[in-house]
C-alpha cells in the first residue's frame, strides 16, 4: 500500500458496495404491494438465497454497525422465530411455487442465540416452502461465546455446513475496549467442535481499526488463528460511526488508530495471510487455495452482495426478518428495521416492506461495473457497457472522479479498460465510487475508505 495515497484519500467515508444503489437511497415508494408484485412476477425457472436476520445478542458489543438489540428473555427470541416461520410461509405463497434454493444464511445478531429445537424448525420450514438443494451451502453467523453443544447438534441435524466465527482481535487490551472479551481458547474449543460435528467450512471475521489496536497486536491475532486453519477469513475495517449507532459512543475516539495507522494494520494483516498460503479475494477476504470462493476469484465469476463476497450467482435474494434486505430483477427491498413494526406487518398478513428501490437500466449498468470492480480490481467497459446497450465513452465521461485517480497512479486504463494498480488495490472504494451517480460525500454515514 502507498502511504501517500492513503493519507490524500484515506479519510473520505464511502460505501462497501454490497449494493448499487446502496441502502441510504432507498425509499418508502417501493413498499409491500410493490415487493408482492415483483414476487409473482419472478421467472419460472428462477432460483434464489435466503437470507435470515437474527436480531438479538446477549450483551451489546461497542464496535458493532448491525441491526441487533439486547434479548434478556427467551421468550421474545422465540416469538420472532414463529415470526420468521410465518414470513417464510407468506412469501412463498405469495411466489406461487416452490423455488429452488442454493444459498441460506443466518446473520445477526447472533443467530445461534435462539433455543436448538427453534432453529431445527427454522430450518423444517424452509425445506418445506422452499426446495432446498441438496448441494445448497447453509451458513450460520456464530458468537463463539455463547455457542452450546446442543445448537452445534441442532445445526448438524439440519445440514448446516458453514459458519463464520467473530474474532475481531485476541488482544485482551482491544477486547476490554471494545466490550467483547473472547479467549482464543473459547474460540478453539467452537472450531472443534463445529469439526466434529462435521461443519467443515470454517469462516473466521477480523477487524482493524479498533480502539489500542497496533501492528503488533494484529499480528499476534492473525498467528493464533491461523493456528486453527480456517478456510476464509474476512477482515474489516472498523468503521466508528457513533452518530449512528449510539453504543459507539461509549468508545474513546482518543485511542483509535488514524487512517495511517489503519493503513498499516490493514496492510499487515494481508501480507501475513498471503504468506500462509491465502488467497486475497477483492478488498478484505481471504481463502485457501481451492476454496470455492478463491476459484470464483480466479474464473472471475465471484459475486458481492450483502454479506460481502459470495460465491451465489443467483439474481433473487430473499431477505427474512427485522430490517432484512432483498434482491431481485427489478430492485431492492428492506424490511422493517423495528421489531414490533415487522411482526405487525407480518400479523396482518402482509410483506413487512418498509422501503425499497427500483433499478432503473442506468443502475444495472454502474451495478455491473461497480461489481466487477470491487470483485477484480478490473472492468471491461467497453464489454460492460455494450452489454447493456450504452457507450463506454460515455461512461467514462460522466466518470469526473476516476480523473485524480488516474493522474495518481491509482487506475490504468487502456482503451476501455480500466484495472487498479496492484499497489493501489486498499483504494477499490475509490474507484468503484467514480461510477456512483448517486453518492453525495456531504450526506454519507459509511467506514473511511481505508
Amino acid at each position: 500500500m502507498r502511504a501517500d495515497l492513503a493519507a490524500s484519500y484515506g479519510e473520505e467515508r464511502l460505501p462497501r458496495y454490497t449494493s448499487y444503489p446502496t441502502a441510504p437511497h432507498f425509499s418508502t415508494a417501493v413498499g409491500p404491494d410493490t415487493y408482492a408484485r415483483w414476487l409473482a412476477e419472478l421467472p419460472a425457472g428462477a432460483s434464489a438465497s435466503l437470507y435470515l436476520h437474527v436480531p438479538f445478542c446477549r450483551e451489546m458489543c461497542w464496535y458493532c454497525g448491525c441491526h441487533t438489540q439486547i434479548a434478556r428473555r427467551d421468550e421474545l427470541i422465540a416469538g420472532y422465530q414463529r415470526t420468521l416461520r410465518s414470513e417464510i410461509a407468506q412469501i412463498a405463497e405469495t411466489i406461487g411455487r416452490r423455488i429452488k434454493v442454493e444459498h441460506i444464511h443466518f446473520g445477526g445478531g447472533t443467530p445461534t442465540i435462539m433455543a436448538p429445537e427453534a432453529f431445527a424448525e427454522l430450518m423444517a420450514t424452509m425445506r418445506q416452502k422452499f426446495f432446498v438443494l441438496p448441494s445448497a451451502e447453509i451458513a450460520v453467523e456464530i458468537d463463539p461465546r455463547t455457542l452450546t453443544a446442543d445448537m452445534v447438534e441442532a445445526m448438524r441435524l439440519s445440514g448446516v455446513n458453514r459458519a463464520s466465527l467473530g474474532v475481531q482481535s485476541f488482544d485482551p487490551v482491544v477486547q476490554r475496549a471494545i466490550n467483547r472479551v473472547q479467549s482464543f481458547e473459547q474460540t478453539a474449543s467452537v472450531v472443534d467442535m463445529l469439526r466434529r460435528a462435521g461443519v467443515a467450512g470454517i469462516n473466521f471475521d477480523l477487524i482493524y481499526g479498533l480502539p489500542h489496536q497496533t501492528v503488533a497486536s494484529c499480528l499476534d491475532t492473525v498467528r493464533r488463528s491461523l493456528t486453527l486453519a480456517p478456510d476464509r477469513l474476512s477482515v474489516f475495517g472498523y468503521a466508528h460511526v457513533p452518530q449512528f449507532k449510539k453504543h459507539q459512543r461509549m468508545i474513546n475516539e482518543a485511542v483509535l488508530p488514524d487512517g495511517l495507522a489503519r493503513h498499516d494494520q490493514a496492510c499487515a494483516i494481508a501480507n501475513a495471510l498471503k504468506e500462509a498460503g491465502y488467497v486475497q479475494i477483492g478488498l478484505d477476504h481471504f481463502a485457501r487455495p481451492g476454496d470455492a470462493m478463491a476459484v470464483a476469484f480466479e474464473e472471475g465469476t465471484l459475486r458481492r452482495n450483502f454479506q460481502g463476497y459470495t460465491t451465489d450467482k443467483g439474481e433473487v435474494l430473499l431477505g427474512f426478518g427485522a430490517s432484512a434486505i432483498g434482491h431481485l430483477p427489478q430492485g431492492y427491498v428492506q424490511n422493517e428495521v423495528q421489531i414490533g413494526a415487522y411482526a405487525q406487518s407480518i400479523a396482518a398478513g402482509r410483506p413487512a416492506t418498509a422501503k425499497g428501490y427500483r433499478l432503473t437500466d442506468d443502475d444495472r449498468l454502474r451495478a455491473d461495473i461497480i461489481e466487477r470492480i470491487m470483485c477484480e480490481f478490473s472492468a471491461d467497459l467497453g464489454d460492460i457497457c455494450a452489454r447493456h446497450g450504452a457507450e463506454a465513452t460515455a461512461m467514462l465521461r460522466s466518470a469526473a472522479r476516476l480523473r485524480p485517480l488516474i493522474s495518481d497512479g491509482v487506475v490504468r486504463l487502456e482503451g476501455n479498460r480500466l484495472a487498479v494498480a496492484k499497489d493501489s488495490r486498499f483504494l477499490v472504494r475509490s474507484v468503484a465510487a467514480a461510477f456512483d451517480a448517486h453518492l453525495n460525500p456531504a450526506k454519507q454515514l459509511h467506514s473511511r475508505a481505508v
